[in-house]
């Protein structure tokens, strides 16, 4: 969580919501994002999606069975569904999002048997860190 965390402050450089992602195989990082929403002016560019984007490249395949996922943030339905799509082996996220969470906080996406696939999820990793970025942030911009 404390690498997912410098990559979220890596968006403040640009103004965007500090959210930062990596995504771990046996250990080791393929890829580390942050939000990149102003800076591309692409709504999609979430740090969850450009970093299962990293990922697929890296291990050339979009089935991310093998890979855990370390979010400062609980994801969003959009981040949420591109996980389950991906096959993902698991989350792991620090900060709810009492707002637009759906990996346990409005929605369960994750954990919905419906779906094609569920994944195991574990919330609330240094919650306090990963939530008082967001605060100062959104404090700032008032």
């Amino acid at each position: 969580m404390h690498l997912a965390l410098a990559a979220a402050t890596q968006a403040l450089d640009h103004g965007d919501v500090p959210v930062g992602a990596v995504a771990i195989v046996d250990g080791r990082v393929i890829a580390t994002r942050h939000n990149e929403r102003e800076l591309r002016l692409d709504p999609t560019a979430h740090a969850e999606i450009l970093a299962l984007r990293d990922a697929a490249a890296s291990l050339g395949t979009w089935r991310l069975g093998d890979v855990t996922l370390v979010v400062t943030l609980e994801p969003c339905a959009m981040c949420a569904g591109a996980l389950v799509a991906a096959r993902l082996g698991r989350l792991v996220f620090g900060a709810t999002d009492p707002k637009a969470g759906a990996c346990g906080s409005l929605y369960q996406l994750c954990a919905d048997p419906r779906l094609n696939h569920e994944l195991p999820v574990t919330g609330g990793v240094l919650a306090p860190e990963c939530g008082g970025m967001l605060e100062e942030f959104f404090a700032r911009r008032r």
